[in-house]
């Protein structure tokens, strides 16, 4: 891990995503991108005429006056910390970013959301998990330790999740941490029996690793949905950190068939880490 992304909007919970990804960067040597996008209109940015390029030109300089006193903080001594300002708010612009600068993580805060808003309106998290195709690790609140010494993978045993699997076990290999599978059966029609789940675990490991010696690291819940059993799962095992595969999808399809990425992360007081399918 050499580079991560911060997208700082100057709030609270930027803060702890800015703490975090300064123990990260201690941790594993790495360079901080804090990433400031900067809510201005089309016509503000092309204006031609000399009052309104005047404004931008202003509300720029107040931006990055702003930036630099925020990143003014005791933790970030010692760590390169590179300012970007970008001078639009799309959030799909934070993976134009991390491709640019090929970085290896973003970290972002989140307060959450619930209810109808989660779905019609979404926060600015949920649009960057959905956009991001590297991991994103969401934080709510001050993370005292980022060793994540035990982490729950979220996991259907499908083949599309051995990548993410893989890419896990390799970020989080060279450092002791204790990865334990996570697999929710559900009373619907995606119910399986023991046997049936036993024999996708069976064909996952012998794809992802050439053996079943992490069969015994698999833990098996009954819930009513992923996301309940994923955070309960977690929870009993004392996690420090979950990570769930994501699809990242959009529009109607993220309505109508949701993201467990997304709903875990919005809901989870633990760490969210997703990766992409």
């Amino acid at each position: 891990m050499k580079k991560i992304i911060i997208p700082i909007d100057f709030s609270e919970h930027s803060e702890y995503a800015l703490k975090t990804a300064a123990k990260l960067a201690k941790k594993y040597d790495a360079e901080l991108l804090a990433l400031h996008m900067l809510e201005m209109s089309d016509i503000m940015l092309t204006a031609t005429d000399g009052l309104q390029t005047q404004k931008a030109a202003f509300f720029l300089q107040l931006a990055e006056q702003k930036f630099q006193e925020f990143l003014k903080k005791d933790y970030l001594d010692g760590i390169k910390v590179t300012p970007i300002i970008k001078h639009y708010k799309v959030f799909s612009e934070v993976n134009d970013v991390a491709r640019k600068n090929n970085a290896d993580l973003v970290v972002m805060g989140s307060h959450g959301s619930s209810g109808l808003k989660e779905y019609f309106v979404g926060s600015n998290t949920e649009r960057v998990v959905r956009n991001a195709d590297i991991p994103v690790l969401v934080v709510k609140n001050d993370v005292p330790d980022v060793n994540f010494d035990v982490v729950a993978f979220a996991c259907n045993f499908s083949e599309e999740t051995i990548k993410p699997y893989l890419k896990a076990v390799e970020m989080f290999g060279k450092v002791n941490t204790k990865v334990y599978l996570v697999h929710v059966n559900l009373p619907s029609d995606r119910f399986m029996s023991t046997l049936e789940i036993e024999k996708k675990v069976v064909n996952f490991f012998t794809k992802a690793e050439n053996n079943l010696g992490k069969m015994k690291d698999v833990i098996y819940v009954s819930d009513y949905t992923v996301e309940e059993g994923v955070l309960s799962s977690a929870n009993k095992i004392g996690a420090d950190l979950i990570i769930v595969p994501t699809h990242g999808r959009k529009g109607l399809a993220h309505f109508f068939e949701g993201s467990v990425g997304e709903d875990v992360a919005n809901h989870s007081t633990l760490p969210v880490m997703t990766f992409k399918i």
